[in-house]
């Protein structure tokens, strides 16, 4: 297996190019009819999900035994300034537990969400929940294990290094079935972060279009530009709009490497009736969710 290639974006963020990796990876989607979804981790399920109704959002029920793709993250490593967003794409790549497959990866830094994602959309609740899609698209927080309250020892022993700006980020993966976060790492790191009156610091997980389709964007930009130039170039008094043009073009370049793509959800084996099984043994073992 080879190393996977990253580049460093602009911003500063890192894009994983993964090879070699061509099957399912141990931490993936399967989707049945009717809006059923399975996150599986290894041959363990460790998420149900449904659709509610025509695309209003989805219910969501955890299981016990998700594992994390990361080592400890120690406190020394935070403070001696690492790029944490490189030391978690080579902890991922080495991972048995993680969600790398032949694609296109972004890995950066995030430290601002819009209000409403760490507070009402940051579920709570275990094992059940629902993300609301009404309002177009909430993006909620999705921990794959139990929340600790903020009193719990874990918590509460982040809880200073929350407060001196030296806890290691959350790592969060975007999947689009969900329209929103799940937690790879992090939950009491989460937990320190929000008792301090932050929100977490997270270094985001998203897929991005592969390589062939940014190749095809990169020549339908530069051939427009060509174009456009070339039309601007025969009139006179146009050398504001060439300018203009071609910083437009640098932004667009600049943007590129970053556009997402859809998280894979492959078959899931069985079909509808499988997943029907794991939700009924599901709901009798919860039947309160």
């Amino acid at each position: 297996m080879t190393r996977a290639h990253g580049e460093t974006t602009p911003s500063g963020a890192l894009v994983l190019d993964v090879h070699d990796r061509p099957g399912p990876p141990p931490l993936r989607f399967e989707a049945a009819d009717s809006g059923r979804l399975l996150l599986r981790q290894g041959g363990r399920p460790v998420l149900l999900g449904r659709v509610d109704g025509p695309n209003e959002g989805v219910f969501l029920h955890r299981l016990p035994g998700y594992r994390s793709p990361l080592p400890p993250v120690r406190a020394d490593l935070t403070r001696s300034g690492a790029n944490m967003p490189h030391k978690y794409a080579r902890w991922l790549e080495e991972s048995p537990h993680g969600p790398l497959h032949d694609a296109r990866r972004l890995l950066g830094l995030r430290r601002v969400f819009p209000p409403y994602v760490w507070t009402g959309d940051f579920m709570r609740g275990w094992p059940g929940c629902h993300l609301d899609w009404c309002a177009g698209g909430r993006q909620g927080v999705v921990p794959l294990r139990p929340l600790s309250p903020p009193d719990a020892p874990r918590a509460k022993a982040y809880r200073p290094r929350a407060r001196e700006g030296t806890l290691a980020p959350v790592f969060l993966w975007f999947a689009t079935p969900l329209d929103g976060w799940l937690i790879l790492d992090g939950h009491d790191r989460s937990v320190a972060a929000l008792a301090e009156g932050s929100d977490p610091e997270c270094v985001i997980l998203e897929r991005l279009v592969d390589e062939d389709v940014r190749r095809r964007q990169l020549r339908t930009l530069t051939d427009e530009h060509e174009r456009s130039a070339a039309a601007l170039a025969r009139r006179p008094g146009t050398e504001h709009q060439r300018r203009r043009l071609a910083q437009g073009l640098g932004t667009a370049l600049a943007d590129l490497p970053c556009e997402a793509a859809r998280t894979v959800a492959r078959p899931l084996p069985g079909g509808p009736a499988t997943w029907d099984d794991m939700a009924a043994l599901a709901m009798f073992e919860c039947p309160r969710d």
